[in-house]
Parts: C-alpha cells; sequence; structure tokens
C-alpha cells in the first residue's frame, strides 16, 4: 500500500476480513445455494421472498448469468468445490440450452422452462453471458465455452459500435443520447474476458471505454459523473441529461482502480477514479438519514424517479468495495474513514438477522421497503462480489 497518513488497524482489518470471508461463504452463497437451483428445469429461480419462497418463476438471464458467472469464480478463486464448479455448469446448461435467439442475441427473460418472454434493445443480457462463459471456461477448460464468451463479446462491440444495429430509445433527429452504463459494462466485461483469453484488441477496447467516461461523462463543472449524455459528450440540460448515479459511478471508478493496479498501480488512473469517489460520496451521502441516495440532478433539481431518495443494496456494496480499494492504493485516511462508513452504514440495515442475506430495497430513514431477496434485477452478484473482493484485498493489505 501507498504511505499514508493512517493505517488500518491489524485487529480491525482481521475482524473485517471475517465479516466478509464468513457472510459470503456461510450467509449469502448458502443462501442461494439452498433456495435458487431449479433442479426440474434447469437455471436458477431469482425471484425469492425473504426466506427463500418462490414468488414467481419467470428467470431473467442477465441475473443467471451473474449466478453462473460467480460459481465459477468462486470455484477460481477461493476453493476448487465440485458443488460449485457443478452449479456453474447447471446455469451455462440452461443458457446455452435457452438463452439465445437466432440471432444470436440473448433473451432478457425466460419462463421457468425456457421460453422466451422478452427480449430488449440493451446488451446487458449479453455481457453477463460474457462472463458466465468465460469464467466457466477459466474453471474447467472448456473450449468451447470460451468461444462462445469471445464469440458474444464480438456480438456485444459490433453492435454497440454500428449504428443502425441496436433501435434507438428515442427519435435521434430530435434528441440523441448514451449511456455511462455501456462504457462501464463494456470496461468490466472485457477485464473478466482478458483474464481467460489473450488478445490486444482487449487493451485497446478497455483504453477506448476509459477515455469515454473521463471524455465524456465525467463533468468537472459540476463535480460529478452523469448518467446520460449527448452522443459527443454534450451536458444535456433536462432531466435525463442532469441525472447522477452514485453506485454507477463509485462501480466504474473502482473497475478504473483494478485497471490501474493491474498497470503497475498507474498514478493518472488512480487520481482520476479517486476524482470520480470524492465527488460520488460528497453528492451521494444522505446526511440526514446515512446512507447513499439512488439518483440525484446534477444542478440541484428534484429528480423526478419516484425511487430517487431510497438506498438500494448495491450501491452501497460498490461504496465499499471502492473505498477500501482506493485506501489500499493511495493510502490517504479519508478513504479509510470512508469505507468505515459505508460499512457500518450498510451492515446496521441491510443484512437480514432471521433468513440470511440482504435485503435490497430500504426507503431513505433505512427501513425496510421490500423483504423481496431476489427479483428480474437483484441476485447474488453484488453483494458475493463485494465480499469477495473485500475479503481478498484486505488479505493482501
Amino acid at each position: 500500500m501507498a504511505k499514508g497518513n493512517k493505517e488500518m488497524n491489524p485487529t480491525r482489518r482481521n475482524e473485517l476480513i471475517s465479516i466478509y470471508r464468513d457472510g459470503l461463504l456461510k450467509d449469502t452463497i448458502p443462501f442461494w445455494q439452498t433456495h435458487a437451483p431449479d433442479t426440474e428445469y434447469g437455471g436458477f429461480m431469482t425471484f425469492l421472498d425473504a426466506d427463500g419462497t418462490v414468488v414467481s418463476t419467470d428467470k431473467p438471464l442477465w441475473v443467471i448469468g451473474r449466478i453462473t458467472w460467480l460459481f465459477a469464480r468462486l470455484y477460481n478463486e477461493v476453493e476448487k468445490r465440485e458443488e460449485w464448479l457443478r452449479w456453474a455448469k447447471h446455469g451455462i446448461d440452461f443458457l446455452r440450452k435457452y438463452g439465445f435467439d437466432s440471432d444470436g442475441r440473448m433473451f432478457y427473460a425466460v419462463t421457468r422452462d425456457g421460453r422466451p418472454l422478452r427480449k430488449r434493445r440493451y446488451l446487458f443480457t449479453e455481457t453477463f453471458g460474457v462472463i458466465a462463459f468465460a469464467e466457466y471456461a477459466k474453471a474447467t477448460g472448456d473450449g468451447r465455452a470460451k468461444q462462445e464468451a469471445r464469440d458474444l463479446y464480438r456480438l456485444i462491440i459490433r453492435h454497440h459500435t454500428t449504428p443502425g444495429l441496436l433501435e434507438p430509445k428515442g427519435i435521434p433527429e430530435t434528441r440523441s443520447m448514451k449511456s455511462h452504463a455501456m462504457p462501464m459494462i463494456i470496461l468490466a466485461t472485457t477485464q473478466i474476458l482478458r483474464g481467460v483469453d489473450d488478445d490486444a484488441f482487449y487493451r485497446e477496447v478497455i483504453d477506448d471505454s476509459m477515455a469515454e467516461v473521463f471524455d465524456h461523462f465525467v463533468k468537472p463543472e459540476f463535480k460529478m459523473l452523469l448518467e446520460n449524455v449527448g452522443v459527443d459528450g454534450a451536458f444535456i440540460d433536462q432531466p435525463d441529461g442532469r441525472e447522477v448515479n452514485p453506485g454507477h459511478a463509485l462501480e466504474t471508478a473502482w473497475f478504473i482502480l483494478e485497471e490501474a493496479r493491474l498497470r503497475g498501480n498507474d498514478k493518472t488512473l488512480i487520481d482520476s477514479a479517486c476524482q470520480i469517489i470524492d465527488w460520488s460520496l460528497d453528492c451521494g451521502w444522505d446526511d440526514e438519514f446515512g446512507g447513499l441516495y439512488y439518483f440525484l440532478d446534477c444542478k440541484g433539481y428534484p429528480n423526478p424517479k419516484y425511487e430517487h431518495d431510497m438506498k438500494l443494496w448495491w450501491p452501497h456494496n460498490e461504496a465499499i468495495y471502492a473505498t477500501l480499494l482506493a485506501y489500499h492504493l493511495t493510502g490517504h485516511s479519508r478513504y479509510l474513514d470512508w469505507h468505515t462508513k459505508l460499512h457500518d452504514w450498510s451492515y446496521a440495515h441491510f443484512p437480514d438477522r432471521n433468513n440470511g442475506e440482504w435485503f435490497g430495497y430500504l426507503h431513505r430513514d433505512g427501513t425496510v421497503s421490500s423483504t423481496l431477496k431476489g427479483n428480474m434485477w437483484k441476485g447474488p452478484f453484488h453483494l458475493p462480489r463485494m465480499q469477495l473482493n473485500c475479503w481478498k484485498l484486505l488479505e493482501q493489505m
């Protein structure tokens, strides 16, 4: 760790290792391993109530891709447990059988028995398909899975970079916008695929993705990273154009910090990512009730989304790891202080002490809004990824 003005107490470090490791292996993973696998039709159930009761049998494929990646990742990074590899294969088999349309793109959601329900214009299901196949290929040496990851990745890049292949969200002749989510998710997806496939193209895509974030979405005049901008990065003075999602910004920041670490602790990247962290925490933290707002307006106007002031699990997961990694790479005490604040608030409000795992949706004051543990968007991804990353980083420290 770089020299700084504050060191983490070894006792606290060991305490945190236990919290993250045991939370992952004794709480989060057992909950999903017990309740999610569908042994009759394949894949995983994700619509679960607090106690694991299945409240819908429809299957979001992007969440199944994430679950598959997780089990393969645990096998690769924690321990060669055959049960983890078996569940990863369980996910891969379902994705192969039911996940793809005839054009090579993936469905967004299917019925329990795999009949397609919905296909979206976005490429997010495909990105999580890439990481599922890539991580499984790493775990097994399965050449077919590796090629499937490559092919799906090239499809993503082709659709993302070729005008007209994806239906536009609005009327482009009137107003054209693009989302920060795409360079963010392409960056993260490429980093994972690069770990199993050696291709100089991946470095080029990563460089382009980071440059797009810094040049188009980072706005120093507001000290914020915006969610949506014009196709050339222009600021659009409308609610969508003024939107800030602190959790998304913090997630992007730690992706960039990981890239900096891989490149020999690249100081320029570290400083730029930490600037995003500083801005996102300064604007995103709720001084009255604690926790991170979901959405903000960069000019301070009311955000029109109903859930704007709710506290969701995943931004806090991303913030916990982002601040710990920033502290590790810089040694600056403010990141340790922020990590402590975020960790303590999150662990005081999100965990379900009776059934395990975390609630995902809290009111602004930290009380539970919904008892669901999983749905069309929430599954075992942000939480176990944070627990695994924090555990391993603390061991390195």
